[in-house]
Parts: C-alpha cells; structure tokens; sequence
C-alpha cells in the first residue's frame, strides 16, 4: 500500500533545515564544541604515574626501589603526594612531597631569581671639551645612581668641527669622571677614540668585566 504524500512530492522537512539547535548534532564545521587543548601537568603525580617501580628519594622515606603501588600507599600514609621528579631515569626518581607547597616553594624561587637577574642596561652620559662644572656634576650625579641601580654607563666626549684638537682636554675630562664614580663604578677600559667621540665605559662596582 502506497503512503499519501503531500501535494507536490517528497517529504516535508522542519523548518529551517538541519538539526534544530541544542539537539545533540554537529555544529558548522564537523566539531562538537570548540576543542580547548589540555594543559600538560608539570609533574606526574599519584595514580598519573603508570610505571611498575620508582625510585624513592627524600628525607621522610628509606630510599631505594618499589612497587609503584606501595610508594603511593607510603604517600597516602604520610598524607602526601608521590610526586616524580626525574622521569626520564629507570625507574623514574619519585619523592613523597606536599606537591602544591613544593609548587609554591617553586614559583617563589624562580621569581626571586628572576629579580635577581634583571638584566642590566648600558646609559649614555654625554660631554663636549668645555664642559662646565655645573653640567658635569649634575651628569656625574645621574651616573652615580644608574649604577647604583645596576647598569653599565658609556661616558663619551663628542668632538665637533676643530674641536677635535682638544683629545687632551677630553681624556683629562674623563678620568676626572671615573674618580667622582670610583666608589660605585669600575673604569673598564682607558679613554679611547671612536671616530669623533672619546668614550669610556663604566660598571656598577662589584661586577666583573664582561
């Protein structure tokens, strides 16, 4: 027996074509969702480590050889995470730690490093042959505090037209800069031509000379 159809032929299709929103289908593109990719975990720890033994290590166990199993029953014991250290070993290097206090003693080291290690900056002072006193204790003042902070400071002599006959004036002008600096700052190198600048370079006391 045939089924009735509607006048025209074919089946009717709801409204608005494709699957209706919310119904569980694909969305445009083939993808259910939108695919976030998934963070590594720094660290294997707990029942993410999926090998048969571990080396343990630490202050709190006997170190030596186990079932990966019996380490994490000695963690759970202690209240503590086994945690691995040196995946790459066999067996792996494990430690029975608190893991998130291990990750804040952690973080809390890399950036007091971090501010150890500011990377340092070389400052320009510069002077013509007839500096006057005034200008060359005010630069001197700057120099002092940009190695105070930890930067290097290029001191130059520009020599402009026929003032290039006064090399003299300029070196005296110099040396006399790297005793007002000699309690903060190390002369690296004696005054020296650069094409029509004399230049000097100074380190923060205490550092060695790159």
């Amino acid at each position: 027996m045939a089924v009735p159809q509607k006048p025209g032929g074919g089946f009717s299709r709801p409204a608005g074509g494709g699957f209706k929103p919310g119904g569980g289908g694909f969305n445009k593109g083939g993808f259910r969702g939108r695919f976030v990719p998934r963070k590594e975990a720094e660290h294997r720890i707990n029942h993410h480590i999926r090998v048969p033994q571990v080396r343990l290590v630490g202050e709190n166990v006997e170190v030596g050889v186990y079932d990966t199993g019996a380490a994490m029953k000695m963690a759970q014991e202690q209240g503590l995470d086994l945690v691995e250290i040196s995946p790459t070993v066999d067996p792996p290097v494990c430690k029975i730690i608190d893991y998130n206090k291990f990750l804040y003693d952690k973080k809390k080291k890399e950036k007091e490093m971090k501010a150890k290690s500011k990377v340092s900056e070389v400052k320009e002072i510069r002077f013509t042959p007839n500096t006057d006193d005034h200008d060359f204790d005010f630069k001197a003042k700057h120099a002092v505090e940009f190695l105070k902070d930890g930067n290097k400071v290029k001191a130059y002599v520009q020599f402009k037209g026929r003032a290039i006959q006064f090399q003299d004036r300029g070196q005296l002008l110099l040396l006399k800069f790297a005793e007002r600096l000699a309690e903060v700052g190390v002369l690296e190198n004696m005054p020296k031509m650069e094409g029509r600048r004399m230049l000097a370079m100074f380190a923060p006391k205490g550092k060695k000379k790159a």
